[in-house]
C-alpha cells in the first residue's frame, strides 16, 4: 500500500520524456562529484504511474547481524539485455549514454528501480561498492519520479552532509569517486509523504 501521490503542478501532461540535458555540476571533496538536473522528465507524473502499476515490484529481505529485517521500501531489477518497463527508460537511457559514455568509458547497463511507498520507506547510508565501485570511479545516473523525497550525501571521513530534494522527473548523477568516499542515504520522515520511485541507472559491475 503506498501513500496518496499529488502531481506536480509545473508537468505538463503534453510532454513525455527525456528533455535536453542540461546538467549543473557540483565537485564534491576526494574527486566526487554531482550533477543534478531538475525536471528533466517531462510528463513524470505519468510515468510515475505507469510504473506503479506495471513494474513487477517485489520485496526482499535481508540478513542484518543476528536477525533477518525487510527491506524498507520494493524493488525491481533490469539486467543487461532486459526490457525496460516503459519507453521513457529506454529514452532517458539513451540520453544519458549519449552525454556521459565518452567521459565513463561505456554506456549505463543496468536499471535498479526502488518504490517508496511513504516516509517510512528509507535506505540506509551506504556507497554502491559491490563491484567496480570499491575501487574505481564510475557513475550513477537516477531518475526521481513521484514525490519528493530527500537525498542525502556525506564524505566517509567525516564532514558537511549536503542535501537534494528529487521527484518529479529529476536527474542526479553521481561520479568519480562518489561511491567509494562519499555516502548517499533517503533517511525516513515522519511526515506524510506520498510515494517515489527511483530509476537507477548502473554501468557494469556497479551495484
Amino acid at each position: 500500500m503506498t501513500g496518496a501521490f499529488q502531481g506536480s503542478l509545473l508537468d505538463d501532461p503534453g510532454e513525455a520524456g527525456p528533455r535536453p540535458l542540461d546538467v549543473r555540476r557540483t565537485h564534491l571533496a576526494h574527486g566526487a562529484w554531482i550533477d543534478v538536473h531538475p525536471g528533466w522528465i517531462a510528463g513524470a507524473d505519468a510515468l510515475f504511474e505507469r510504473l506503479l502499476h506495471t513494474v513487477p515490484w517485489h520485496a526482499e529481505s535481508r540478513r542484518m547481524y543476528d536477525r533477518t529485517v525487510d527491506v524498507p521500501r520494493l524493488l525491481a531489477f533490469y539486467d543487461e539485455g532486459d526490457a525496460l518497463p516503459d519507453p521513457v527508460l529506454d529514452e532517458a537511457k539513451r540520453a544519458l549514454d549519449a552525454r556521459y559514455a565518452p567521459e565513463l568509458g561505456e554506456p549505463f547497463r543496468t536499471a535498479g528501480l526502488c518504490l517508496y511507498r511513504d516516509g517510512r520507506d528509507s535506505v540506509a547510508w551506504h556507497g554502491d561498492t559491490i563491484g567496480r565501485g570499491r575501487t574505481h570511479d564510475t557513475m550513477i545516473a537516477i531518475v526521481s519520479v513521484g514525490a519528493p523525497r530527500s537525498l542525502l550525501l556525506r564524505p566517509r571521513t567525516g564532514g558537511p552532509t549536503h542535501r537534494n530534494d528529487l521527484g518529479h522527473g529529476d536527474l542526479i548523477v553521481m561520479g568519480g569517486s562518489c561511491q567509494r568516499t562519499w555516502e548517499h542515504a533517503i533517511p525516513k520522515s515522519a511526515r506524510a509523504l506520498g510515494p517515489r520511485i527511483s530509476i537507477q541507472f548502473r554501468p557494469r559491475g556497479v551495484r
